[in-house]
C-alpha cells in the first residue's frame, strides 16, 4: 500500500513539481494550498507525513502543526516543514510547534524524498 504524502504550499508551481516528484517515487499525494484546507485534509483524509510551508494564507504553519501535534488522533503524523524561512528562530518555532524535521528552500530534491523515507520507515 502506497504511503499518502500531504503537500501543503500556496505556490501552484512548487506544489506540482513536488506531486510529480513524489508520485514518481511512489507515492500517493494530496495537495492544499491554504492553512484551512490543509488542517481539513489533514483530519479527513489521514496522510502518512505533510510537507508542510509556514507562509500561507489564512493559518499559518506553525498553527496547523501546533494543532495538529496537540491531538491524540493526528499528532503520529510526521510533519516536515519546507519553507523559505530560514532564520535559526525560524527553525526553532518550527520544531517548537512540534515538526518532526525543518527544511529550507532552496532544496534538493532527492535529500528531501530520503527525508521523508526515513520518516515513514519509523
Amino acid at each position: 500500500m502506497k504511503k499518502k504524502v500531504l503537500i501543503v504550499d500556496y505556490e501552484v508551481d512548487l506544489v506540482e513539481t513536488l506531486k510529480f516528484k513524489l508520485e514518481a517515487s511512489g507515492f500517493d499525494t494530496l495537495t492544499a494550498y491554504d492553512g484551512l484546507e490543509a488542517l481539513s485534509k489533514a483530519k479527513n483524509d489521514h496522510p502518512d507525513l505533510i510537507l508542510l510551508d509556514i507562509m500561507l494564507p489564512k493559518l499559518n504553519g506553525y498553527q496547523i502543526c501546533r494543532e495538529l501535534k496537540s491531538d491524540d488522533k493526528y499528532k503520529h503524523i510526521p510533519i516536515v516543514m519546507l519553507t523559505a524561512k530560514a532564520q535559526e528562530s525560524d527553525k526553532f518555532w518550527g520544531l517548537e510547534t512540534g515538526a518532526d524535521e525543518y527544511v529550507t528552500k532552496p532544496f534538493d530534491s532527492n535529500q528531501l524524498i530520503d527525508i521523508i523515507k526515513k520518516h515513514l520507515s519509523s
